[in-house]
Parts: structure tokens; sequence; C-alpha cells
């Protein structure tokens, strides 16, 4: 056992808070988790916010300079921070999941067992004589797949959450997009935010923690079938209050979890806000921190502060080439828009006299379906004029590779026209090979036929937005498909007969943005990883080395791309 300890600390707010170090937490099967509490130093009993991950309770983050929450020795990697929230009257408690930091254990992140572990700490802490009985979750990413995995199991004590940028689908959000393996989870994330359990101080309490299989159960289990269950959210079984925050530059990992958890939660009451930037900014801002303290004061303490009746969606709107301070948000009452209009931008496979700045589009978007069928052929490793790679090898992230695929592009939008909403594409297909792997972005091409950028989740350029399909994978499940949002059942393969053409409807993750007049809508379809995609890069399969992959257009084999057009308000 580890010895807990305990100290007050006065805050220039003028507040105190208590702090509990190393506090035993008790799990059902006699486990022990290791935790840390800040309280308030005042009588009363207090609702707690809580979290739990592998990312080390005890890991100080120094956050970026231009953080609005200003560094401090209590500030944890993507949690809340002690000294905003302990003042307004809240405890906050985080918790090492089983093998990381000081809690003993095999480690599995992720997992059934965390979630498990994760109620029996609500559970606990509830009964605290300084807990009023009611918890709330919180926190970024990992901190917000927790919630939705533990929200599913209804603890009693549980009584609001904010999954914050946080997959539910760890399948098809997380490790296999549309089929397809993210390398992200292991060159990346495993590299740097678990390997310090296995070479730094962690070592010491757990020196076997991280002794697991999680390569070869990942592809083992390269289809959703059982492995997975218990992996993601079960939206039927969440009842308790979401505030579900997305995020527009979350494409590659977060964004389709916090969409579909705010459509098909069981909750009664719930919200969808959707902003745009870096991973943690928003969450840190004094605008994202008062909606935090405004649905939490209403939920875990009964005040009225008026969230209540606001509009359950809140987004923020791009304009491309912006920052979370060039943005406005707006309020909607619906998911998608009520008013959007579905329209059908057809792909071309010709394009009639190409300006100087359309230079290397093979192909044209319009909303007439072409009478005569045609075809664009490209390599499914070799050079053509869709954007250049940035993923998926070494060669690639060195930016050493040629540019892949092929590409279609609207003429210049006569005014500004805003595509906000799920998005598809509808491809025929055909190969040399058993499969082919379709790599879907929409870009923003300004007049001077340069991209527009927006600010990614790491603070890196990336594009409109993105969608994935192993062509093998296309089984759609027709009882959770929508005509504007394919879902794929990913339980078997249907491969392809080379040089037949078969129809692909490919997920594009939903995306907000206004193509100013003059822009035009950009459409790549590659064989692999193209812009913006690095750090969350994708293995290619070896049946992509040599053959040819063909995109149809055109007669009965029509692709087109569906965008969500919203007209302005009143229109």
């Amino acid at each position: 056992m580890i010895a807990s300890t305990k100290t007050e600390v006065n805050l220039k707010s003028g507040h105190a808070m208590v702090i509990e170090k190393d506090v035993a937490v008790p799990m059902r099967d006699g486990a022990v988790l290791y935790a840390d509490v800040y309280r308030p130093k005042k009588k009363g009993r207090f609702p707690a916010i809580l979290n739990i991950s592998s990312y080390q309770k005890d890991k100080v983050w120094v956050p970026p300079a231009d953080l609005e929450e200003k560094a401090n020795p209590y500030m944890s990697w993507e949690t809340v921070n002690p000294l905003w929230w302990v003042p307004r009257g809240y405890a906050c408690m985080r918790i090492d999941t089983r093998g990381s930091g000081k809690s003993p254990g095999l480690s599995d992140p992720g997992g059934w067992q965390e979630t498990l572990d994760f109620y029996d700490a609500i559970e606990w802490a509830a009964k605290r004589k300084w807990c009023s009985g009611n918890i709330g979750t919180s926190g970024i990413s990992y901190h917000a797949t927790t919630q939705w995995r533990v929200a599913g199991l209804q603890p009693p004590s549980l009584k609001a959450i904010i999954p914050w940028e946080g997959y539910g689908d760890a399948y098809r959000d997380a490790v296999f997009h549309g089929g397809i393996f993210q390398l992200y989870y292991l060159a990346t994330w495993y590299a740097t935010q678990m390997a310090h359990h296995l070479l730094g101080d962690p070592q010491e309490y757990n020196p076997d923690a991280f002794h697991n299989e999680r390569l070869w159960n990942y592809m083992r289990h390269s289809l959703d079938m059982g492995y997975w269950d218990n992996r993601g959210a079960h939206w039927d079984k969440i009842k308790v209050p979401v505030f579900s925050a997305g995020n527009w530059s979350g494409h590659n990992l977060h964004l389709r979890g916090n969409v579909e958890g705010f459509v098909n939660a069981a909750a009664k009451h719930k919200k969808l806000r959707i902003h745009t930037g870096t991973h943690y900014h928003a969450f840190y801002t004094e605008e994202g921190r008062m909606d935090q303290l405004r649905w939490f004061d209403y939920w875990l303490k009964g005040i009225d502060t008026g969230i209540m009746d606001e509009p359950p969606v809140k987004l923020m709107i791009r304009t491309g080439g912006g920052t979370m301070k060039d943005y406005q948000f707006r309020f909607e009452n619906e998911w998608p828009l009520k008013r959007t209009q579905w329209t059908k931008f057809y792909l071309r496979a010709d394009r009639k006299a190409p300006s100087a700045d359309a230079m290397g589009v093979e192909g044209g978007l319009q909303n007439l379906a072409p009478k005569k069928e045609g075809k664009l052929t490209y390599s499914a490793t070799g050079t053509s004029h869709a954007g250049v790679a940035s993923a998926s090898s070494t060669m690639l992230q060195a930016g050493s590779m040629h540019r892949t695929g092929i590409t279609f592009e609207t003429e210049p939008m006569k005014q500004d026209t805003e595509v906000t909403g799920p998005v598809k594409l509808v491809l025929w297909v055909s190969s040399t090979q058993k499969d082919m792997d379709i790599f879907a972005t929409i870009r923003n091409i300004g007049p001077d036929g340069k991209d527009v950028w927006e600010v990614g989740q790491q603070g890196q350029p990336v594009p409109v937005a993105k969608g994935w399909l192993r062509a093998s994978h296309r089984k759609l499940d027709p009882k959770r498909s929508l005509p504007y949002r394919p879902y794929h059942a990913h339980d078997e393969r249907w491969w392809l007969t080379p040089g037949e053409p078969v129809e692909c409807e490919v997920e594009i993750w939903p995306t907000g943005m206004v193509f100013r007049k003059g822009h035009r809508i950009r459409l790549d379809i590659q064989p692999r990883d193209g812009v913006g995609s690095a750090p969350y890069s994708h293995y290619p399969a070896a049946y992509n080395t040599g053959g040819e992959n063909t995109v149809h257009t055109g007669g009965r084999m029509a692709s087109y791309l569906l965008l969500p057009i919203i007209p302005p308000k009143g229109r």
C-alpha cells in the first residue's frame, strides 16, 4: 500500500484547497486504484468531477504559452484544472487506471475492466463525507472516451457528463477507419503516452503492467466482431445528461464519436457543441469553461444557469483560413440541420477548358449527372495529380512521396456557400487487384489556386474533411445507415473481382465550412493518405503495391459527392 498525504493550499482567489494525494480507492474485486483529490477547504458537501486514465495523475502538464488557463503545479493533461474549479465549489478527482501511474494491475487502456473500475470509483467518491453525492465526469480525448463507456453502465451517482473531443466507437472512430488500420495508435499515441510507463518512474510500481498483446489483438480483430463490443459506447444505454463537445478539425479521431453520441445517446437531455482548432485550447478558454460550468451547475448543483433554455446545438461557423478567435458560434435546433439542402455533386471524368489555376485537376464536380459513362484510372502506388501524400511510411512522413490519385473540382462558387453536416461519397470503382483503399479528402481552394487551411488538432494545417473505405468493407448495415451517412458492418470482406465495377458508399466525417465566393470545392481520391493526415496516418495493405484503380462516372455508374448545403436562416 502507498501512504496517502493531505495538504492545504491558500489560493490567490482567496479560497483554500485541500489536496489528498494517493488516496486508495477499493474496487469490487479487491483491487485498489490510487487517486488524487482536490476539494474546497470549507464546510459543506460538494459535487465532484472525476476522470480515470492511463496518463498518470502525477504527471504535470506544462501547457503552451498561449493557453488561456495558465500553467500551475496542479494541471494534468486534458483534465479540468483544480485551481479554476475548486473555488467554484467543486471537488476534482483523478484516478490512475490499473497498471498506470501508481495503480497496480495489468494495463488495458480502453478495456472493459477500466470501465468497471470507473463505475466503482464514481460510487466510492459519491459516498465521501465531503461529496454531495452528485458526480460529473469531464475531460478531453481519453478522458472523454471513458465517459461514453461508463455512462452506458448507468452508475446511480453519475448525474452529467462532458465528453470533450472523444471517440465513441473504438473500431470505426479510432483504430480502423473504413476498415483501414490507423497507425496513430501504435506509431504515435503508444510511443508518446504509454511508453513512459515502461521506461520511466512508473515501473517502480508497475514493472509488468504493459505486458499485453495490443498489436496482435488489433491485427487479429481487423473486423468488428466480439473484441470491440466493450471498447466503445453503447448509445442505447446512455441515459445521463450529455454535453458532447466536438472539433471540426478532429476528422481523424474524435469528431465522429461526438456527433454520433449526440444523435444516438438515449439521454433525454443532451447538447452538441462543435468548435475548431487544437485538441485542447477550446477546453481551457473562458468561453469553453463557462459552458462546462453552466452545465455542471445546472445538473450537479440545481442552479438555473439558462443553459437548458438555449437550443441544443452550438456550432462554430468556419469561413476559411481562420482560428477560434476569427469564427463565431451559432445555435441550431437539431443535427443534421432541418433546413439542409442535400445536394449531389456528380463526378465528371473530363474537364472542359481547365483554367490555369486548375492544373492537375483530372475531373469536375457538377450538379447534373453526366449522361455518358467515363472513367479515370490511377496507380495504386504511382504518381498523378491529386494532393501530396503525407503519411503511412517513413518516406511519406519525410515528404518525399510524389502525389497520388486523382482529383475533382467545382467551378468557382458564385456566392458564399455553407456546407455543414454529414457528407457521403458514392463511388463506382474497380481495380486490377482483389481490393483497394479509398482515401477521400475535401479541400477549400482559394481564387489563387492554393489551399485554404484550417488549424488541426495538433496545430498542423488540415483540409476541410476526410473519409476512408477499404472496398472489401463496403457492406452496409441497413438498420444503421442513413441516406446521408452510411454505416458499414465491417463483419465480413467482399473481395473485388478484378476489372468489375462495384458501388461503394464512403462516410466522410461531418464538417462545417463556408466556401467563399470565388473558392472551389476540391475532392481528392487517393490510394493512401493525402494532405493533412499526419499524425493520424494509415497502413495501406500490400495489395496496393502495383496494379491500377479506376473511378467510374456518369450513366449507370454515376459517382457523386452528397453535400449538406445550408441556406441562410429565413431563406
